[in-house]
């Protein structure tokens, strides 16, 4: 039996290495292979030789590499087709290629480019496929060969909320097409000529590979020194240099104002894959969690920043995606996504700054990187020039793991040191150091982008401190306001309208707990105010509700300024005009359940304390980012979720902000602090009266009559019936005794007025008889 055992443990054991060694040759293997198979043959039987050029009437087969047919009419070569992801390895916002068919003529002019395929959520920014489509139609009629565009720039103005994907559909065109003129000789008496082999020698060096035996610790002055830790340095002159290359007015007009010598950003990057590097900055127990995140030959870089700039910019809170910085490897490149994001509190190594922004990130597992061999970061800078006019320049940032951080790696085929003509061109454009791609007019006059944000922003703030003007106005005035009972119901939904579609759909300005989180550890770690400014209504709606929940407790923005809030009762308002019949859970279950939303807080909290990263990924259990930020354009998971909370809703109303919320828990533990009480209650209420406890629309007041602060979501219905002449028993009663008052007061005057028109006659003649006497 014994031995049974043994041989059964043997051949686990052996199977264990066998599948592990597998996987790490897949995985190499992976490295060495484009990321994608060759596009073009899919799309040739999709879209019509005419369709793409003009004239034409067939194709010849796809041939040559990077992958191209010829486009003839009758016997004619007219010139090329190609797919963009065929050439050029450019990723767009979902971190997917974006297909662009481009047609090519002989003379190297673009005859037609067309979207074909792409992962990008357009829809997510309103942007329409018709408004992206016209963007790409600016490319026909252009010759990069005699008239190329200036380095970084667009034929067409970049849509607003649409630019990370314009920015790569511009990127990938320009750099394709110079590479495929260069590379099948358009332009040339041999337009179209089979591409030739290039006799230019070419010298080879072993391919490298993380060496993953060198575990030594190393202080940080060391690790910089190395260059394992790669520098990146750019000052206030540097930046407004990048934008005048282009020469556009308008991003002139608003340069970053300050010293020159200022430092506009500082950022550092190094793959912590490599087990010294990642061991000296992530410590023994960043090691040991970056590593549960590692699957075989996956690499992670680190990236951390400090300065005016922000690298990391706040989109990748609400989209998911780290837009302002993307990984270039050759022809690969991409950006990462929240999935793939680690914050880090603070860097381990000995002598280490604190950084204002430090993060790894893991590698996606489809993209060919290796981190061994030279890569580079560019950085996106943005320049606000008004609310949705903004101005963008890219510099790039060189990183290559220095020596005693890799090993040749014997196995994988020899890597050319030298660049041919036909990658210099396309290379030479990427590594351009500036591109403004967008550009319009607008003002500011602060040099700091978050003060370009609030100045560009000012329309949008003047109208939600309007309304939260009027709202600050109807709590102070309650008393009077809940008196007209159909004019203040009309304002409430009115005004919920507005915050859902204004303020949740429009500016995406839905607080989340995230937001608690980070300035939760912001403050155990270094505060720094500009992060929380770079967005001016989040802002300014967390000034009002941390104020105001002092004074009228979670209400005020759970009730009135929470999207998803409104939302839920919105369509419950909807549900009931069409006869849905509601579930009144009862008191007991009801107190029980509304706890569950302050255990989902406290699991978050205590969870960012260990990973900050990892409880933004569970703070997914609010919708708001599926059914606000990106309108349910989300996959389908998060929207089954989103929908499945809202559908309960028309059952229960608010039935997310009873029970689930975490938001609504962390705000409604401060507000047990708050100074007054303004609800006001009688001494019946609760006993006998029951009409506001069964009236409360999220069952906020006890059966006992005591409202629960924590639960109020300040709607004021029980406001209403506290001032209602029908409804309210209280006021009935009050109002009846008032009626037998003035009633008895009444009978008594009139009685008064009887004796005194009886008497006053007789008082009279007396007074004659008296006189005569």
């Amino acid at each position: 039996m014994r031995i049974g055992l043994e041989k059964a443990k043997a051949a686990v054991s052996k199977l264990r290495r066998w599948a592990a060694a597998s996987v790490t040759a897949l995985s190499l293997s992976v490295l060495c292979l484009p990321a994608y198979a060759e596009r073009l043959p899919e799309f040739l039987g999709k879209v019509s030789p005419s369709e793409i050029f003009p004239n034409a009437d067939r194709y010849g087969e796809p041939e040559g590499k990077p992958m191209v047919a010829r486009v003839y009419k009758g016997d004619e070569q007219l010139g090329l087709v190609y797919i963009t992801t065929d050439v050029v390895g450019t990723r767009g916002y979902s971190s997917k290629p974006i297909d662009t068919m481009v047609a090519v003529a002989n003379d190297g002019t673009i005859a037609g480019a067309k979207l074909v395929a792409h992962n990008e959520p357009i829809v997510l920014i309103g942007i329409p496929q018709e408004r992206v489509d016209k963007f790409i139609n600016n490319y026909i009629g252009l010759n990069f060969l005699h008239n190329p565009l200036k380095p970084g720039s667009a034929p067409a103005d970049i849509i607003s909320g649409a630019t990370v994907t314009l920015m790569v559909i511009n990127d990938s065109i320009q750099r394709s097409v110079k590479a495929i003129a260069h590379d099948y000789k358009l332009g040339t008496d041999q337009a179209g000529a089979a591409k030739q082999a290039d006799d230019t020698p070419v010298q080879t060096r072993p391919r490298r590979m993380v060496d993953m035996q060198n575990q030594g610790i190393q202080s940080w002055n060391a690790l910089l020194e190395q260059k394992a830790v790669g520098k990146f340095h750019l000052t206030v002159d540097e930046v407004n240099k990048l934008f005048e290359q282009n020469g556009n007015a308008a991003a002139i007009e608003h340069a970053e104002k300050g010293p020159g010598d200022d430092t506009f950003i500082d950022m550092y990057v190094a793959v912590v894959s490599q087990p010294a590097i990642g061991k000296s900055l992530l410590g023994e127990a960043g090691w040991e969690n970056l590593q549960k995140r590692l699957k075989p030959g996956q690499q992670a870089v680190l990236i951390a920043g400090e300065g005016r700039y922000s690298w990391k910019g706040s989109g990748y809170v609400r989209g998911g995606i780290f837009d302002r910085i993307e990984m270039i490897q050759g022809d690969t490149t991409f950006r990462f996504t929240d999935a793939q994001h680690e914050r880090v509190v603070a860097l381990a190594a000995e002598g280490a700054p604190a950084f204002k922004e430090v993060s790894w990130f893991v590698i996606p597992e489809d993209v060919a990187f290796d981190a061994a061999e030279p890569w580079r970061v560019q950085l996106m800078i943005q320049r606000v020039l008004g609310v949705n006019e903004k101005a963008f320049a890219t510099v790039d940032f060189d990183y290559e793991l220095p020596q005693g951080y890799y090993a040749d790696n014997p196995d994988a085929e020899p890597v050319a040191v030298t660049v041919s003509a036909a990658d210099e061109e396309p290379k030479k454009l990427a590594n351009q150091t500036a591109g403004i791609v967008e550009a319009a007019t607008g003002g500011s006059e602060s040099g700091q982008l978050w003060k370009q944000v609030w100045q560009a922003k000012q329309g949008q703030i003047a109208v939600v401190g309007v309304a939260l003007t009027v709202l600050l106005l109807v709590f102070f005035f309650q008393d009077w306001i809940v008196r007209y009972e159909k004019w203040y119901d009309r304002f409430r939904l009115c005004f919920l309208t507005f915050t859902l579609f204004y303020i949740g759909w429009y500016a995406q300005a839905q607080l989340s707990v995230v937001n608690t989180l980070t300035l939760f550890s912001a403050v155990l770690t270094e505060f720094h105010w500009e992060f929380f400014l770079m967005d001016p209504l989040v802002f300014i709606l967390w000034l009002f509700t941390a104020t105001t929940m002092l004074l009228w407790n979670r209400g005020t923005f759970c009730g009135w300024l929470c999207p998803f809030g409104s939302l839920q009762e919105l369509t419950n308002r909807i549900a009931k005009k069409l006869g849905v019949k509601q579930i009144t859970v009862p008191h007991l279950l009801h107190t029980r359940l509304s706890a569950i939303k302050y255990v989902i807080f406290f699991g978050l909290l205590s969870l960012s304390l260990y990973d900050l990263g990892m409880a933004e990924h569970f703070a997914e259990i609010e919708p708001f980012k599926t059914a606000i930020i990106l309108k349910f354009a989300r996959d389908w998971w998060f929207v089954a979720f989103a929908v499945a909370l809202l559908s309960a809703g028309l059952f229960i109303e608010r039935f997310f902000c009873r029970y689930l919320c975490p938001l609504g828990a962390a705000i409604a533990i401060p507000a047990r602090f708050r100074i007054f009480d303004w609800l006001r209650r009688y001494k019946m209420c609760g006993n006998p009266c029951q009409i506001c406890t069964h009236e409360c629309p999220v069952q906020a007041i006890a059966p006992e009559g005591d409202i629960h602060p924590n639960e109020c979501i300040q709607c004021l219905h029980c406001q209403v019936m506290y001032h209602h002449d029908k409804r309210c028993p209280q006021v009935v009663a009050t109002n009846k005794k008032k009626q037998k008052q003035a009633a008895a007061k009444a009978d008594h005057e009139a009685q008064q007025a009887q004796v005194v028109h009886f008497v006053k006659p007789q008082q009279a003649a007396e007074s004659r008889i008296a006189v005569e006497k």
